[in-house]
């Protein structure tokens, strides 16, 4: 008697596992997600120790030395200032780094309030706020960072905010799809069933539900304000100097590569490394958070 009662017990602790357990058991088996997760990592560590680990200081100059391709004392060349490149492309990505995240933050919380409103209520409410998502996709959103930038004056806050206000739009679309798949199911019915708000049904149990899909669209979002950033710094509309960033760099290297490739190439190289794994990780996730696919 003690042999079935076993396999039960295995059976059961099987079937209790959560789905994010089974999405991490499921991520590590994707060595391409791992990578890009491993890149990341390594970045976000980088910049924020780049005070400390960079090899010359960010304001150094050296105008006798001027742009020199890499060499042992400087890995990646120097530009036309004589500053270290690799120095340089460090305090860059930090910027583009912040840029990535924190514009996407702007851009997730505005998504998923406005998504999850408009799902959730559904009726006038969801075809008023959607109608304005609508007009704001027909609005051509260059124009409008250009002219916020224009009025309000060149910083790295308002660009935070310009990017987040134009990328929340297709959050706002994905969560209320879920939302309204969501809302009709019991747990829904019998919060309702307890006399909880709707507001606190939204905040505790439909926005929860809906992480997985965002999370992977979060990694995706970040990829695409990074770019944004770099051609709006490469357009010079978006960091100005004396900051820096992968974009900004891009731009004075376009301007200067067929006599120093260098200034183009390592700033290239990192941008599109991170977006790879930015990218990477991001397919990962969708697959692993995904509960139709079999569980391995």
């Amino acid at each position: 008697m003690a042999e079935p009662v076993k396999d039960m017990t295995k059976e059961f602790e099987e079937h209790g596992s959560s789905l994010w357990k089974d999405a991490w058991i499921k991520l590590r088996k994707n060595h391409m997600a791992l990578f890009g997760l491993s890149v990341l990592v390594i970045l976000i560590f980088s910049s924020l120790l780049t005070p400390w680990i960079a090899p010359y200081s960010y304001e150094a100059q050296n105008l006798d030395l001027g742009a020199t391709a890499p060499s042992m004392a400087h890995w990646l060349g120097t530009d036309i200032f004589g500053r270290d490149m690799l120095t340089r492309i460090m305090y860059g990505g930090r910027v583009s780094l912040m840029v990535g995240f924190i514009a996407t933050a702007v851009a997730l919380v505005i998504g998923i309030l406005w998504g999850a409103t408009a799902g959730f209520f559904g009726g006038r409410i969801d075809a008023l706020m959607m109608r304005i998502v609508d007009i704001l996709y027909a609005l051509p959103f260059m124009i409008f960072i250009v002219l916020l930038m224009v009025v309000f004056g060149r910083n790295i806050l308002l660009l935070f905010l310009a990017i987040g206000a134009v990328e929340w739009l297709t959050m706002a679309r994905i969560v209320r799809g879920q939302v309204m798949a969501l809302r009709n199911l019991e747990f829904v019915e019998a919060a309702n069933s307890l006399g909880l708000s709707q507001w606190t049904i939204i905040r505790r149990h439909i926005i929860p539900n809906t992480l997985g899909p965002v999370i992977v669209y979060t990694t995706l979002t970040i990829p695409s304000v990074m770019l944004l950033e770099a051609f709006l710094s490469f357009l010079g509309l978006g960091i100005q100097p004396p900051e820096s960033s992968w974009g900004l760099l891009i731009n004075y290297g376009v301007e200067t590569m067929e006599e120093y490739p260098w200034l183009l190439m390592f700033p290239g190289i990192a941008l599109s490394l991170t977006l790879f794994a930015l990218n990477f990780l991001g397919d990962g996730l969708r697959d692993a958070l995904d509960p139709r696919t079999s569980k391995d």
